[in-house]
């Protein structure tokens, strides 16, 4: 009988042969061409504006099948502000301050630097969930990568030894990983709604520490997404309940009947660790973790 894996073998060259080869190719005015050029191995072509669709589905490819590959089933997701300083540096930075208006910002971030040691501490945990007997590990802690808020997510879960997911964003300035992403799992985006959409792929739990815009965009974005039943309920927790009710009026949107009070029930108010962990464990106290 016939070797199933010989019946079942490709029987056309790999493409990266033929990359290898085409890269041999004896000079000429036809192969110097750049429509000579294979194309996939023609960046100026893949970077047309009428690629884009492509580019999408690159973007969206890439980190699932990594992602597969390293047999991670579900996520835990950490947003939060890059500026948030760790506590040893928060009063380096109040004692930088030149100005008076510099000096109040910089003690208003020093006072949400507890919040650096808590997704820490939260990272810690989650990281820790055991791998289930397929191998699948749940429960993985993913950032964007950055630095403050995300690096300390990141960091906490390297603190155990365990594998952690950063997804980068090309920005005009210069950002890059944080120390503490496994290397295998550090992914770079162009598309903001692609990093988005796997921020949410995964999750099975999201912790939203203070911060801006992005911070505001990913966690409305979720928001919404259970809202209108696009996607599936998971623990939302909020951290820093004193920031957040500062800076939005939740109860003020129910009472204008703009959002159900009901959809207030979403957030999952926490100032440690502990407590978020304890909502996670209370969520899914009878839902088993998913398969690979």
């Amino acid at each position: 009988m016939a070797d199933p894996h010989t019946v079942s073998e490709s029987k056309f060259r790999h493409a990266r042969e033929e990359a290898r080869d085409a890269e041999r190719t004896i000079p000429s005015p036809q192969t110097q061409s750049k429509s000579y050029k294979l194309a996939f191995q023609d960046t100026e072509f893949l970077l047309r504006d009428d690629l884009r669709p492509v580019r999408f589905q690159l973007e969206l490819l890439k980190p699932e099948l990594l992602l597969d590959e390293a047999r991670i089933s579900s996520t835990f997701v950490f947003y939060g502000s890059a500026r948030i300083p760790e506590p040893e540096a928060a009063q380096a930075r109040i004692d930088a301050a030149r100005t008076d208006a510099e000096r109040l910002v910089a003690q208003r971030l020093a006072e949400k630097a507890k919040y650096y040691e808590e997704a820490r501490r939260l990272a810690r945990i989650a990281a820790q969930f055991p791998v289930n007997e397929e191998g699948c590990r749940n429960f993985v802690v993913c950032s964007g990568g950055g630095p403050s808020i995300m690096e300390a997510a990141n960091r906490g879960a390297a603190d155990v030894g365990a594998a952690t997911i950063g997804l980068n964003i090309v920005l005009p300035h210069e950002q890059a990983p944080n120390p503490y992403v496994t290397p295998e799992l550090s992914f770079q985006f162009h598309y903001f709604a692609l990093r988005k959409m796997h921020f949410t792929l995964r999750a099975r739990a999201l912790a939203v520490f203070p911060g801006g815009f992005g911070t505001f965009d990913e966690f409305f974005e979720l928001l919404t997404l259970i809202q209108t039943g696009k996607m599936k309920r998971i623990p939302i927790l909020v951290f820093g309940k004193h920031f957040w009710t500062r800076v939005v009026n939740f109860d003020a949107l129910a009472e204008e009947g703009v959002i159900s009070p009901r959809d207030l029930d979403l957030i999952d108010w926490c100032e440690t660790a502990e407590e978020a962990w304890a909502c996670v464990e209370r969520f899914y106290a009878d839902t088993e973790t998913p398969d690979c």
